[in-house]
């Protein structure tokens, strides 16, 4: 990948700010671009769209720095950095947006200091906006049942496509697993004697989901009775097929996701994430504690896994406000 880069071949920056940057980077910030690629691939081993966007938002603060006038990233400091932010802040980026580039910021700026590139970690007094806190979209209970329902119903005439998708989707909301990682998945990969799938996650944290016997059910069916019609010679280990035989991708699953929700009247229009999400809060409504469920879904932070108790304190003060006659 990074080998061979050139001035020329330094990744184009993602997003809004894209079009600003039109000349190639000096020879000493695409050199240390491409080392800094291999470590995010080789050392931290992170998915490839991570890494395009880490690669994307570091072009372009080394482009920004280009025009200040730096040629070498030993120059890189507070300034600069946040030179920047304020650069982009002007372009209308959302908080969100910015929050994460400043991030991206610190994450190569701390990489330098650890290398020995810079004599000091320019990014570490570096703030970022604190970016506006949307509640994901969650399925009730009984929207989730449905879903299900109306995919088994399609797959009533023992296709091996049907048996699949129902599978699939009893094993996302079983887990809460990502897309990712369930698209990765071996048959090996499943404890049936344990209802237990391992998974591995990012930076390729390996952790064991239990899930119960509806998807166990499903996935039994999808073992014996429609993988067989899938897999040919190439399959491999793959536990979920696509058409041809492959292992299948995430594009296909999300467009199962989005497909069977359709088929719920007054369910919001979900991907698999939503089905992640949909998963941690009923667990967390089921009276399930939250170290648990950060242990399920694979958080390195608690405080990620704590958004959804908004969810759920949300829905139980709307219950209230409609059902409590002091509300």
């Amino acid at each position: 990948m990074a080998a061979d880069r050139t001035t020329s071949g330094a990744p184009a920056p993602q997003g809004e700010e894209s079009a600003e940057h039109e000349h190639a980077l000096p020879e000493t910030f695409a050199r240390v671009l491409g080392d800094y690629e291999r470590h995010l691939v080789s050392e931290r081993d992170l998915a490839p769209h991570s890494v395009t966007a880490y690669l994307g938002d570091i072009a372009g603060l080394l482009d920004h720095a280009t025009r200040l006038g730096l040629t070498d990233v030993a120059e890189l400091d507070l300034r600069s950095l946040r030179s920047w932010l304020a650069k982009q802040q002007t372009l209308g980026l959302s908080r969100t947006t910015l929050a994460r580039r400043a991030t991206a910021a610190r994450v190569f700026t701390g990489w330098l200091a650890r290398t020995g590139r810079t004599a000091t970690d320019a990014g570490s007094a570096l703030g970022s906006p604190r970016p506006h806190k949307t509640l994901p979209e969650v399925l009730r209970v009984d929207e989730a049942r449905e879903l299900i329902a109306a995919a088994t119903g399609l797959a009533d005439d023992g296709s091996p496509v049907g048996l699949r998708d129902v599978a699939m989707l009893e094993l996302l909301y079983a887990t809460g697993m990502r897309v990712g990682e369930l698209c990765s998945l071996d048959v090996d990969d499943l404890d049936r004697d344990r209802n237990v799938v391992r998974v591995f996650g990012k930076g390729r944290k390996e952790r064991t989901i239990p899930f119960g016997h509806p998807a166990a059910a499903a996935l039994d069916r999808w073992l014996t009775a429609g993988r067989p019609g899938l897999a040919r010679s190439g399959s491999g280990p793959a536990l979920f097929l696509g058409a041809r035989g492959g292992r299948i991708d995430q594009r296909a699953v999300r467009t199962l996701v989005h497909r069977r929700l359709a088929d719920v009247p007054g369910a919001p229009d979900l991907g698999p994430h939503g089905l992640r999400h949909t998963a941690a809060t009923h667990l967390l409504e089921g009276g399930a504690d939250l170290r648990s469920v950060q242990e399920l879904l694979g958080h390195a932070s608690l405080a990620t896994t704590q958004r959804y108790t908004h969810v759920t304190t949300d829905r139980l003060r709307r219950a209230y406000q409609q059902a409590h006659p002091r509300a």
